[in-house]
């Protein structure tokens, strides 16, 4: 599977998304497999902080692997907001190395993160609309509470892409550096927090990411509800279909 787990300092946990075929993105079973890392970590008492980061220069994580399984099911959706920290608490504080371009659910995944270092190179932006495909991740939920209205409906409505710089004055990340300095910067983060109480961290943690598993709970019903009603449309069939042949698609 392309997850590497890794402990490159005392009490931090890395965790290394490595397709780099496909920019990183994910298969449904990598997706699992970081569903059970998180799971893991979180009742692992020698875990205090975590980084996570991409194989490579070019992506952090291009999201979900489109040219794989598109089907949904309850079991499907439970698996993808435990992977991507939808609705799941986590306890141990999560420090995001940002190598390079960051699409789609990797995006969502990380909205579920805490302090984030991106590359000068890296790119920020959520497609899914251009090929038809609903954000189920947690964009529509935690990216307004984020970045602001006006901001996460431009990158959720246009799906364009921004620079670096551009996301770091939206708040979507803390500090850009450059590709060399960004590991660095986040494993030197996680350090810092991991000598600190693990008891008054993760308290803190768990209360804020409770709470926010709480708001987006609430909207999950219709979220689920809404974007099944995308997957059964032909635009979905068309958006997919595109995507996989490499042409712009119609919607006419």
């Amino acid at each position: 599977m392309p997850l590497h787990v890794s402990n490159p300092r005392p009490h931090v946990v890395q965790i290394t998304i490595d397709h780099q075929p496909k920019r990183n993105a994910m298969s449904r079973e990598s997706l699992a497999e970081l569903a059970g890392i998180w799971d893991r970590l979180n009742d692992d008492d020698t875990c205090r902080c975590v980084v996570i980061t991409g194989a490579g220069e070019k992506a952090f994580c291009a999201g979900a692997d489109i040219g794989g399984d598109l089907s949904n099911s309850e079991e499907t959706a439970a698996m993808v907001n435990r992977s991507l920290l939808k609705l799941t608490p986590f306890s141990k504080p999560i420090v995001a190395a940002v190598n390079g371009d960051c699409a789609g659910g990797g995006v969502e995944l990380l909205l579920s993160t805490d302090i984030r270092y991106a590359a000068s190179h890296a790119r920020f932006g959520l497609p899914e609309v251009k090929w038809s495909i609903y954000p189920f991740g947690g964009a529509t939920t935690k990216l307004v509470e984020q970045i602001g209205y006006v901001h996460a409906m431009d990158l959720i409505l246009t799906g364009r892409l921004i620079d670096a710089d551009s996301a770091a004055k939206l708040d979507l990340v803390n500090a850009v550096l450059a590709p060399d300095q960004v590991l660095p910067a986040a494993l030197d983060t996680a350090t810092a927090i991991a000598a600190n109480s693990p008891t008054a961290v993760q308290a803190v943690k768990l209360q804020i990411s409770e709470g926010i598993a709480e708001r987006v709970q609430r909207a999950e019903s219709r979220e689920q509800l809404l974007g099944d009603q995308v997957r059964a449309s032909a635009h979905f069939a068309e958006g997919v279909a595109a995507f996989r042949e490499k042409r712009k698609p119609s919607f006419d």
